[in-house]
């Protein structure tokens, strides 16, 4: 059977290139830029956290160096260790919120790997072990079940207790 894809309405623009005229768009979310959509879970000097505007699964999270940086080999040893930091920060949030069977962890480093943004981060994607469902399996289509900005106040609330946490910010 031919795999089908749900239209997502917001995507599309994204996936046809049409993006906000920014230099960078993460550093345009770091700057509370109103041309971009922001879902900003936290914050510290060396870092930011913030969901993935189009989420592979509910609890979807980046964790990104404030400093415009694409390689992780750029990555000072401080902005190292506050990825790491946020990365468990961001782990134990999922797990208290959406008790996940495993995570995918990592980066998209260059065009080829699938990174669509040129400024580094790492990917915190939860998974669940029912993920394959009756919409998977029958009519071979993905379903996202949150909307982010949902995941995003459940998240940044658990966050909040780490210094450097903020409030989400409006859309």
């Amino acid at each position: 059977m031919k795999r089908r894809i749900l239209f997502v309405p917001g995507k599309l623009p994204y996936v046809r290139g049409e993006r906000p005229k920014v230099d960078c768009i993460l550093c345009a979310v770091l700057r509370d830029d109103p041309r971009v959509d922001r879902l900003v879970l936290a914050r510290d000097r060396s870092v930011f956290v913030t969901l993935n505007l189009y989420p592979y699964n509910p609890g979807h999270v980046m964790v990104v160096p404030r400093r415009h940086i694409v390689d992780p080999r750029e990555a000072t040893e401080s902005e190292r260790r506050a990825m790491a930091l946020w990365r468990d920060r961001v782990m134990d949030a999922l797990d208290e919120i959406y008790s996940p069977a495993g995570y995918n962890i990592g980066y998209n480093v260059g065009k080829r790997s699938g990174a669509s943004l040129e400024h580094l981060h790492l990917h915190v994607v939860p998974r669940y072990k029912n993920e394959i469902g009756f919409l998977d399996v029958l009519s071979g289509t993905r379903v996202i079940v949150e909307e982010p900005g949902v995941s995003a106040r459940k998240i940044s609330g658990f966050l909040r207790k780490y210094r450097g946490g903020t409030k989400e910010k409006k859309r």
